[in-house]
């Protein structure tokens, strides 16, 4: 078997249980990529094999109504980490680009956003990180870091700062050269700049760093995941560990222990290999002995990508099981329905399940009280601390509103009035293609804007309690409450309207998309960026690289 993707290993100290309650706990926080909430057992896949997720969730509490913030990798993750709607901080965007497109741009988390890791490290929390960033890097030079997860609060960074892209793995495709096309026809020199991006994405964005330095460009994707050794000499303090796998975005992984032994193709082999490693991830914890004072988390960023695969080479986006959409499909809840599993002996009910809606930005607030991190008030926040919810104090969520977006345009509007349920009004959907599809198959992802979206007067609206699946909208002859529904939603939306205080224009935040050879990451001299990962390093030696960091 090759050497675990993301292997955790604490070093803990003689005695050190964890078994009682007024220590401050540890969080092992797992976050899967592009993963749709069908393709779990626990969750109703019966052709799929995820017995170690299905373990977390026996074990803990499953939360079925999880809703990430947006349905593409960069605002949901933003709002994950901040526990702020990602338009709080201007990281969404119009038009086409809805994500950071170059590790050579300038967009990204802004320093003046305080994320949960910053918070409990400024409590004394050993951080870490090893996976998926994509939240920007530099902002005025290269080495400026400015975006880095080190100055956002994460002590150690092993990983990917961008994501995966089929440029990453050649003979893929590229899931970005048809943006060349259109910019063409707008002017050649716009095209000459973006050409050289493009033309060598697989050296620009597909690298691998180790705190700020870069230790292999391009990366190899066969062995990568080979290299994604995390070794934490810890536990003096207690810890945050995030692991932001890249499974399952494409391009597919294929291990040789996992490849074909799916019943679903490529697809099915990388959510059968994740389960493995989050399997190996919570024995180490168990096996430590520390399990009864670490919350153990898993989701995913947003829901599966529908229209990812061809004739050739079979699906390659996930499942999103009833739901109506998947990734970047605005409010449908496909894209925005994800797992939330809780683990904690002794703390949380074994195989608890709660039905009431939470969000990813829920996160924040319960590390917040979890960690006991009093002092800096954060700015306005989006999430609430779910403890009551999950150790049964409480029955309903907070969450009375949730806001929907679709890039910078505010999607549709969820809305839990007492007793069952859950109101979610529509204001515009994308065209789906072909007609009567369950997704955009003719550009291969939706978009939010113009021709591509249809607005509708009055909205769509849909319970969410009886009608999961967003198939039967509602009108005033089937829903007595339709015009006070509609009332209050459009009430909420001028209250959360009346909160946003970030200005920037979208015209800047398209600029800070764009690639500038000043801030590319580089190891070597620039334009002449390689260099390999010395996979033969002992053991030692790497538990002596991470353990210096601290």
């Amino acid at each position: 078997m090759l050497a675990p993707l993301f292997f955790l290993l604490l070093t803990a100290r003689s005695g050190a249980t964890g078994k009682e309650f007024n220590q401050k706990p540890n969080f092992v926080l797992i976050i899967a990529d592009d993963l749709g909430i069908g393709d779990v057992g626990c969750y109703g896949n019966d052709t799929i094999r995820t017995p170690n997720v299905d373990r977390l969730a026996s074990g803990g509490v499953k939360l079925t109504q999880h809703i990430a913030a947006a349905p593409l990798c960069t605002p949901s993750r933003t709002a994950f980490m901040t526990g702020r709607y990602a338009i709080r901080s201007g990281m969404v965007s119009t038009g086409r680009v809805q994500v950071l497109l170059f590790l050579g741009g300038s967009g990204g988390l802004p320093p003046t956003e305080t994320t949960f890791a910053k918070r409990l490290q400024q409590q004394g929390y050993t951080t870490g990180l090893v996976g998926k960033w994509h939240l920007g890097v530099n902002c005025k030079h290269r080495g400026d870091h400015c975006h880095h997860p080190n100055q956002h609060g994460f002590s150690y960074f092993y990983g990917l700062p961008f994501t995966l892209f089929n440029d990453c793995l050649p003979g893929e495709g590229s899931d970005v050269l048809w943006l060349l096309v259109l910019l063409f026809l707008l002017c050649i020199l716009a095209t000459a700049v973006w050409y050289v991006p493009f033309n060598f994405l697989s050296t620009w964005n597909c690298i691998i760093m180790r705190n700020q330095e870069v230790i292999e460009q391009p990366m190899t994707l066969e062995t990568v995941f080979n290299s994604f050794l995390l070794l934490f000499r810890n536990v003096d303090r207690p810890f945050l560990l995030v692991f932001s796998l890249a499974h399952v975005h494409t391009p597919m992984f294929k291990t040789p222990q996992f490849a074909g032994k799916s019943r679903h193709g490529a697809y099915g082999d990388n959510v059968e290999e994740m389960d493995w490693m989050i399997g190996k991830i919570t024995e180490t914890v168990d096996s430590l002995g520390i399990a009864n004072n670490t919350l153990m988390y898993f989701t995913s960023d947003h829901g599966g990508h529908l229209e990812d695969g061809n004739l050739k080479t079979g699906q390659k986006g996930g499942w999103n099981g009833i739901y109506k959409g998947g990734k970047a499909m605005g409010g449908w809840e496909g894209g925005i329905r994800v797992p939330g599993i809780f683990r904690w002996p002794g703390r949380l009910t074994a195989g608890k399940v709660v039905d009431e809606p939470t969000s990813l930005m829920d996160l924040y607030p319960t590390l917040k009280y979890l960690g006991r991190l009093g002092g800096l008030a954060v700015k306005q926040s989006d999430g609430y601390n779910l403890m009551p919810l999950l150790e049964g104090k409480v029955a309903r969520s907070e969450h009375d509103f949730m806001f929907h977006y679709c890039g910078t345009y505010l999607n549709a509007v969820r809305w839990h009035p007492p007793g069952d349920s859950v109101f979610k009004v529509h204001f515009f959907t994308p065209n789906f293609f072909p007609p009567g599809a369950g997704g955009c198959y003719d550009i291969k992802i939706c978009l939010c804007h113009g021709e591509y979206v249809t607005y509708h007067n009055p909205p769509l609206l849909y319970d969410l309690f009886h009608d999961p699946a967003e198939s039967h909208p509602l009108t005033p002859d089937t829903e007595p409450r339709y015009a006070e529904i509609l009332e209050q939603t459009a009430k909420a939306m001028e209250r959360h309207k009346s909160t946003l205080t970030n200005k920037r224009a979208s015209a800047d935040a398209h600029t800070e998309i764009l690639w500038r050879p000043w801030l590319q990451p580089c190891c070597g001299t620039f334009p002449f960026c390689g260099c390999k990962e010395n996979s033969t390093d002992t053991y030692e030696k790497k538990l002596e690289q991470t353990a210096s960091v601290y």
